[in-house]
């Protein structure tokens, strides 16, 4: 029988409130200890979710000597910080994306992780959902011949009362690190690195970005075309076409129950790619391979490689260095 791995969620926000519900869809694991700065919420939450203990501070969670893993969920301006906490108190660590602020932390995130010989990984939720596999395959089989281009837009505008995360600084606000990361992400596993990249951004009154433009540029004559927007609301479509058809990604493009269809000619030869329907939101996918990761002794994903997070910091920065 398989080990059970048991898990603390650090930060009991919206996005913690997800994975904890798709993790009661997980074989063997458990939810043993959830922490929030605020007392009540960490006990509605444990108790939402059938957890043993909930915590008011931080360093309560990471001294529970049975958790085998933290889930990091707090804003993306917190996240070295408690990451380099949890690592300190060897545990392993799912941090949620955007892995850090720039590519600086991350490093240093992921060297203190191999030091300690402690399993850390980005939970880019994405990779492991079957619609970014099954266009990954369509890809890898060669049904769209040569990729020419990319393109994705992602947007909504905020309601009230709008999250202190999206426009504050200190927590990595604006629209790159919050939703347009998924586009970046997008491009980078099918075109790789870009070779140059263009870009603009309209700042908001605090500074970040509340929507920004990127094209990126490939040697091989290749673009990809990336928007991303709190001032609008888009269709949240991607698009990867070929040399011998192309691929539409619909209904939220970086989620579990998106819809892949691919075309042969401009618009016709439509083929609805059959994916099997998600229970929950799509978050336990990567929290069962974590468990994997954790029963074979890994200390790095071989699907979301320390690698892979490092070029999408790295790119991250070099497009916000262009915006000075």
């Amino acid at each position: 029988m398989e080990r059970t791995i048991n898990w603390g969620i650090l930060g009991c926000g919206k996005i913690a409130h997800k994975f904890a519900s798709d993790l009661l869809l997980v074989n063997h694991t458990k939810l043993l200890a959830v922490a929030s700065r605020n007392k009540s919420n960490a006990a509605d939450f444990a108790s939402k979710y059938g957890a043993n203990m909930s915590y008011d501070n931080y360093e309560a969670l990471l001294s529970h000597p049975g958790i085998d893993v933290i889930y990091v969920a707090t804003p993306h301006g917190l996240h070295h910080e408690h990451v380099m906490h949890c690592l300190q108190y060897g545990k392993a660590v799912l941090c949620e994306k955007a892995f850090a602020l720039n590519s600086n932390q991350a490093k240093q995130m992921i060297d203190t992780a191999r030091e300690k010989k402690l399993f850390l990984m980005e939970a880019f939720w994405s990779k492991f959902s079957p619609p970014f596999i099954t266009m990954m395959q369509q890809i890898r089989e060669g049904r769209l011949g040569e990729i020419k281009s990319v393109l994705a837009n992602f947007g909504f505008i905020p309601q009230p009362p709008v999250a202190d995360r999206i426009f504050d600084p200190a927590l990595g606000g604006g629209t790159l690190l919050d939703i347009g990361i998924y586009n970046v992400f997008y491009a980078l596993s099918v075109l790789g690195k870009p070779d140059m990249i263009e870009t603009s951004m309209t700042p908001a009154s605090t500074g970040v970005d509340e929507q920004c433009a990127i094209l990126f540029k490939y040697n091989s004559g290749a673009f990809a075309q990336l928007f991303s927007s709190f001032t609008t609301q888009l269709p949240t479509e991607m698009f990867i076409n070929g040399d011998r058809g192309r691929i539409k990604i619909n209904s939220r493009f970086y989620t579990a129950n998106a819809v892949v269809e691919f075309y042969l000619g401009f618009m016709d030869s439509r083929e609805l790619i059959p994916i099997a329907e998600t229970q929950g939101w799509g978050y336990h996918y990567e929290a069962t391979h974590v468990n994997e990761c954790l029963r074979k002794g890994l200390t790095e994903s071989p699907v979301m490689t320390h690698a892979d997070t490092l070029l999408l910091m790295e790119t991250l920065d070099r497009i916000r260095e262009k915006w000075k």
